[in-house]
């Protein structure tokens, strides 16, 4: 039985009682044929109007809300309901369901703007993204994807991976470099993938970067900074040999010859000499720095690796301010060589100005921070620092802070220098996995 017959059905119980008991009074009493068909009609006509009319009241109101929750269903957030109010049962159910109609509506709006905004910015980066599905079969791609396999999307969605050239993309490991050529381009390729869930079946999100441009202008930068200071370094020594060479044909071409000509002979060929050393001593600099071998990672004590070095530097006093007891993995003949470097440099500054040197750790986060502070005239300038064989001490190689950030990159850290804010000094900053 439906809802609106058991509401009939409870109306037509509830009036029974009194109908029988007055059809009952008006058949038992004394009154004409008439009067009592009359009467009858009446009565039954009232008590089945009574009980329709209850069911369309109880019924009516449940249609409209089932109307309005099939309009939200089906996407319509416009319709309202009405006597919606506080004090009645059905006016707070029509509160309700407008409250959950805006509510709706909102959201829509929301969702619809931010979809937007993301095909805006699919179709405008400069980076290829493709989504495949659990079949491996193309479901998404944007205007870089398209000129990435030269070809419309409306071509290309439906296709597998392998018909595409990408399956290569979608095995292995999810983030890499790879070298790869495709309809629209030749070179290396960032590579991304992710995975998501649409309709509850995964799909997998790939994006590949064009590093070759990128790769070609920090190339052509590395050549220029090496190609200065190999200028640089290969005048300072070859400007004085060709003087003095020069000096000394001139010598030997004088008739007659001083008589302290052999002195000045051995002379020049002496600073001729000092100056092929030099360069030959900066070339081999040069090839330690460039090959730098991989480090060999073992498990290290922070606490004892710092000691050890300090105990090293014995040309000033360098204080020590003890840290958390941590250990990390990283290559101890490397670390030791990172270390050193860092403290002779403070040393160095320091004894510039008769001050003294700290060095101190700390936990800082997933990393062990180690801060060394001097006590010197500070950094000049910070824009070459890193730059190798740039140095600014006399009789100094220019490599020792390439080299300790190269080894601290290396180790999956990083290596920062700057001068103390209101203070004299510097301080370096070493950060490495804990």
């Amino acid at each position: 039985m439906t809802h609106d017959r058991r509401i009939l059905l409870m109306a037509v119980t509830a009036g029974l009682p009194g109908s029988l008991v007055a059809l009952i009074f008006l058949w038992a009493g004394d009154h004409s044929p008439k009067v009592q068909w009359t009467l009858t009609v009446l009565i039954v006509g009232l008590w089945c109007g009574f009980a329709l009319a209850l069911r369309r009241r109880v019924v009516f109101p449940l249609q409209t809300v089932s109307n309005l929750l099939a309009a939200l269903r089906e996407g319509d957030y416009s319709i309202r309901g009405r006597h919606a109010g506080a004090g009645d049962a059905l006016g707070e159910v029509m509160t309700e369901v407008n409250a959950l109609g805006e509510t709706l509506r909102e959201q829509r709006l929301g969702a619809l703007e931010a979809t937007t905004l993301l095909r805006t910015v699919m179709a405008e980066i400069d980076v290829a993204t493709f989504a495949f599905d659990h079949q491996r079969r193309l479901r998404l791609v944007n205007r870089a994807g398209e000129r990435l396999l030269a070809q419309t999307s409306e071509r290309l969605l439906g296709r597998s991976a392998e018909e595409l050239g990408l399956q290569e993309c979608l095995d292995g490991e999810a983030a890499r470099t790879l070298q790869a050529s495709f309809p629209g381009g030749i070179g290396r390729w960032g590579m991304r993938r992710g995975a998501f869930r649409e309709h509850g079946l995964p799909h997998q999100l790939l994006v590949l970067t064009d590093l070759s441009k990128a790769l070609r202008e920090e190339e052509r930068l590395a050549w220029q900074r090496l190609l200065r200071v190999l200028g640089h370094e290969l005048n300072n020594s070859l400007a004085p040999i060709r003087s003095i060479a020069g000096s000394l044909k001139t010598l030997l071409s004088r008739a007659p010859r001083p008589t302290d000509w052999q002195d000045d002979m051995q002379r020049g060929l002496a600073v001729i000499e000092g100056r092929s050393e030099a360069l030959s001593r900066f070339m081999e600099a040069y090839s330690r720095l460039a090959r730098l071998p991989q480090p060999q990672l073992q498990s290290v004590d922070v606490e004892p690796w710092i000691r050890r070095n300090v105990g090293m530097e014995t040309r000033v006093n360098v204080a020590l301010a003890p840290g958390p007891a941590l250990r990390i993995p990283g290559d101890p003949d490397q670390l030791d060589q990172l270390l050193i470097n860092l403290l002779r440099n403070a040393a160095d500054a320091a004894l510039e100005t008769g001050g003294g040197v700290t060095i101190g750790w700390r936990k800082n986060g997933k990393s062990v921070e180690i801060r060394i502070d001097d006590e010197g005239p500070g950094l000049s300038g910070t824009a070459n620092l890193f730059v190798p064989f740039f140095t600014t001490k006399p009789g100094g190689s220019g490599i020792g802070l390439a080299l300790s950030r190269q080894i601290a990159e290396a180790h999956g850290g990083s290596l920062i220098l700057e001068n103390h804010s209101g203070a004299p000094g510097c301080q370096a900053r070493l950060k490495l996995p804990v």
